[in-house]
């Protein structure tokens, strides 16, 4: 069987379980990950003419990482990730590098390896996986700021513990270490990463609206996640952090730099697009496990099960073990008790406990070289850290994964309407600026009367709705001439969306609330046609 008609086969078994998944209320990740595995159980069993599927790490890094972490950067909430910088930073940087002190030391005492190789293994576990906790958590009754704090680590201890691997393994193969340079290199990678996506993301900002072909246009936005990840890496810098750093730069100018069609066509490929690698990801972890175990013949399965029992519960433990103290022990600071007060158990619980590993652990463990640096010596453990990766990518994706609905159900999470009452206020403001535009038009004399009033319409209804929270009109000016009602209502949909821009920039409202706004204007628009049809 080809390449070509083997991806084609998965490409058809992922829809057709993503399906299932959605059918018996079970998170697609979970649900393909077990697949995997049982389909990768069965082609064990069928021995050597069963389809063989090899996931190289080359592959993971270029293909699936660059658009998939750019999306999730290009969907962040700039003002809501700055506001809870510092729980993100904690768990982000401080807990990824106590995570992989821990399981370092799990590994040399209770299953004898070598440090250099035990620091490896827990710089490959120690980051949680961006795709696995917001595929799961978006789909339940989560507070918004836990999903925030969740998403901004995700999209920064990728880069953290990459950066940490790569001195870890070159320890391993080079056979020296030093503490000052690493921490070094590690400083200025991060910073190479930020300041290449920075670059990046100006100059497609710059360069969008200038596109005039929508083909191109479209390819060109698909490309960026691989024009930020590809220069940074060839510095030596974060290509994770590259490809973030220009999907919130390029977010946040998004309804400035692109028109409503633009919009609705490019976040329709984007969704189809994060769907499609998600899917392949995740099956793809489960049929990596024939190509694993075949390399442990010299390990029994009640060792194998016992070491893998070990790591997977001290990745489990040490995250709760940080989470608490780092949340309640910082409130002793009465500079940021004041400013960020202490919050309930339940939501702490739960950012402890949603610690979900995934495919950038399993990639990292794959890339670990064959042989040190003389070419002849095997890379010590290398068998059994793929192995052990694997474990807990099983255990914390399915077996927390799968307790996940219930523990928020027994956690009795606090109500959270700030999504709402944000969402209220941009209608609100966005209706008052579009009747003040549409009052400014009446008075040019070049529109009727009966225009003006039909366009009015649905605005003094959404108006009557929120009557009690009016706020009075504020009216941006603007002096275009129309006559048709698309043109006025277009005009009138003009002011909304600048309305909404603002309301953003001063951080009254969060990107995902413009976004969700934004979203059903550009339908609005779309159903009156386009100019040229007038």
């Amino acid at each position: 069987m080809s390449s070509v008609e083997l991806l084609v086969i998965l490409l058809v078994v992922t829809a057709a379980l993503a399906w299932l998944a959605h059918r018996v209320r079970v998170p697609y990740p979970i649900f393909l990950t077990l697949a995997g595995l049982g389909i990768g159980v069965l082609g064990m069993r069928l021995g050597p003419n069963a389809p063989t599927v090899r996931l190289h790490p080359d592959v993971v890094f270029l293909i699936f990482l660059p658009p998939l972490l750019y999306h999730a950067g290009l969907l962040t909430s700039w003002r809501d990730f700055r506001a809870n910088l510092r729980p993100i930073s904690f768990l982000a940087i401080g807990l990824v590098l106590f995570t992989t002190v821990a399981v370092a030391a799990v590994a040399h005492y209770a299953i004898g390896m070598r440090w250099d190789a035990a620091f490896v293994l827990g710089a490959i576990v120690s980051p949680p996986d961006a795709i696995a906790a917001t595929a799961i958590t978006r789909r339940l009754r989560v507070p918004r700021r836990v999903v925030t704090i969740l998403e901004g680590e995700s999209l920064v201890n990728d880069a953290s513990a990459l950066i940490a691997y790569r001195f870890a393994v070159a320890a391993v193969v080079a056979g020296e270490f030093s503490l000052g340079r690493a921490a070094g290199a590690f400083v200025m990678t991060a910073v190479g990463g930020v300041c290449v996506g920075y670059a990046v993301g100006r100059a497609f900002v710059w360069l969008r609206p200038r596109l005039h072909d929508p083909a191109v246009e479209g390819v060109a936005a698909l490309l960026i996640a691989y024009v930020a990840y590809l220069p940074a890496e060839w510095l030596h810098a974060s290509g994770v952090l590259a490809a973030v750093t220009a999907g919130v730069y390029v977010g946040r100018r998004v309804p400035q730099i692109t028109g409503s069609s633009t919009r609705l066509r490019l976040y329709a490929v984007w969704d189809t697009l994060e769907f499609v690698l998600n899917g392949l990801v995740f099956i793809l972890i489960g049929l990596q496990i024939p190509e694993v175990v075949r390399g442990l013949g010299g390990y029994s399965w009640p060792a194998l099960i016992g070491y893998s029992a070990a790591v997977s519960a001290a990745a489990i433990v040490v995250r709760l073990l940080w989470v608490f103290p780092a949340t309640y022990m910082t409130r002793l600071l009465p500079v940021i008790r004041r400013h960020d007060p202490t919050p309930a158990f339940g939501p702490v619980f739960l950012i402890a406990w949603v610690g979900l590993r995934g495919i950038v652990s399993l990639a990292a463990a794959l890339a670990l070289p064959t042989v040190l640096e003389d070419g002849v010596t095997p890379f010590p453990h290398r068998d059994l850290i793929v192995f052990l990766t694997f474990a807990v990518i099983l255990a914390t994706l399915v077996g927390q994964g799968l307790t996940l609905p219930w523990v928020i159900r027994r956690l009795d999470l606090p109500a959270d309407h700030v999504g709402e009452q944000e969402e209220e206020l941009a209608r609100l403001e966005t209706t008052n600026a579009a009747l003040a535009r549409l009052h400014v038009l009446s008075f040019t004399g070049e529109i009727a009367d009966d225009v003006i009033e039909r366009a009015r319409v649905p605005y003094e209804q959404r108006l009557q709705y929120y009557g009690p929270r009016r706020r009075g009109i504020r009216s941006d000016g603007g002096d275009a001439i129309c006559r048709s009602d698309a043109q006025v209502a277009r005009v009138a949909i003009g002011a909304e969306r600048e309305m909404l821009v603002r309301l953003r920039d001063e951080g009254a409202i969060g990107d995902d609330t413009l976004r969700r706004i934004q979203t059903e204007l550009d339908l609005q628009e779309a159903r009156l046609g386009s100019d040229e049809e007038e």
